[in-house]
């Protein structure tokens, strides 16, 4: 288990898990505390450890093809173990739309209490998600967000747009004392919406520091190979820079291999997810990785978090409402040398 946050408020619990990244049982979004905490409001009382009436949840992940996504399918899996008043009923996962679909509407007809789903496509998926909420059955849609807010009754999500502000941030205090400092940007899919968001948030932080241009972009695809062939192709046309973003931390060990291969060390790098071969790298400082900023896949323990407060009719843990929100964003902390040590143990392989 990682060292406790540094608040330990309920709020500061409630908000705090969604700065911690995987492998680890987080304290998501209702509240953990002993059963004779304050309600949530006058006396209904939000959700804790004590067992209360048994739920069943539909878990709808994707497949785990990816060091993001399987950690994704973990913390959804150990959350849920963790409460003995939940039961799971998992699909296999999948990233073929139609399939998942499937995969969804078999749950739907199982009659489970609560639904939680990663889709694959959010805009392909969003009929089966008004589907099961018409079925009377609460759907959290974690990350990858339904074409229509009535498909869903909580989203939790990554934070993409704060992703790349905190990325440009970082990068344009690292250099702001940098005469015409130039960075560049390994990206991710560009057919994502998300990857779009990073974008923009890089884009905007760096509008704050006018001594800093970016001079080059590439799209690669979230894999290591991808990472490793385009990062190639950006050194060999960028033969000065002095600062690095890379999306994702998995196309970031082959972007890493194509910065060592070039021998390259002129320059600063900053990744993107959270992964512990980044995490590793930044302790170690000796070489371009210098911080990563994250995108905690404890989320999907959150979710589970939720989905059993929505089964049990409770709010959560350090608000005041009496009903769980309708969508939480998570924070995108980044993480260097100062503080990598609160994060090492969840760090996702």
């Amino acid at each position: 288990m990682p060292e406790p946050m540094p608040s330990t408020s309920r709020r500061g619990l409630l908000f705090g898990a969604a700065a911690v990244s995987a492998g680890v049982l987080v304290t998501g979004c209702t509240s953990n505390e002993p059963s004779d905490a304050e309600p949530a409001a006058s006396d209904r009382p939000a959700a804790d450890d004590k067992p209360g009436k048994p739920v069943t949840i539909g878990f709808a992940g994707p497949q785990a093809d990816h060091g993001w996504l399987n950690a994704i399918n973990d913390n959804a899996k150990k959350r849920a173990e963790t409460y003995s008043d939940v039961t799971m009923e998992t699909t296999e996962g999948s990233n073929d739309t139609a399939q998942q679909i499937g995969q969804i509407e078999t749950l739907i007809n199982k009659k489970v209490d609560i639904l939680v789903v990663l889709p694959a496509d959010g805009k392909a998926l969003t009929q089966v998600g008004l589907k099961a909420m018409r079925a009377g059955i609460p759907v959290v849609n974690l990350d990858r967000v339904f074409n229509s807010p009535q498909a869903y009754r909580c989203w939790i999500g990554g934070d993409n747009y704060g992703m790349g502000l905190n990325a440009g941030h970082y990068i344009g205090e690292k250099l702001k004392d940098t005469p015409d400092a130039r960075v560049i940007e390994l990206a991710g899919l560009d057919n994502l919406e998300l990857t779009k968001q990073r974008t923009q948030g890089f884009d905007d932080a760096l509008k704050n520091y006018p001594n800093i241009k970016k001079v080059a972009r590439q799209a690669a695809d979230f894999t290591v190979e991808s990472g490793q062939a385009k990062m190639a192709q950006l050194l060999q046309a960028q033969s000065k820079f002095d600062a690095l973003w890379n999306h994702d931390d998995d196309q970031g060990v082959g972007a890493l291999r194509a910065i060592e291969q070039a021998g390259r060390d002129d320059f600063l790098m900053v990744g993107g997810a959270g992964a512990l071969s980044a995490f590793q790298a930044i302790k170690a400082d000796n070489g371009v990785l210098k911080a990563t900023v994250l995108y905690p896949p404890s989320m999907a323990a959150s979710a589970i978090d939720l989905a059993r407060a929505l089964g049990q009719g409770k709010g959560v843990g350090g608000l005041a409402e009496f009903e769980i929100p309708t969508s939480l964003t998570c924070y995108s902390a980044v993480v260097d040398k100062e503080n990598v040590d609160q994060y090492m143990s969840t760090g996702f392989k």
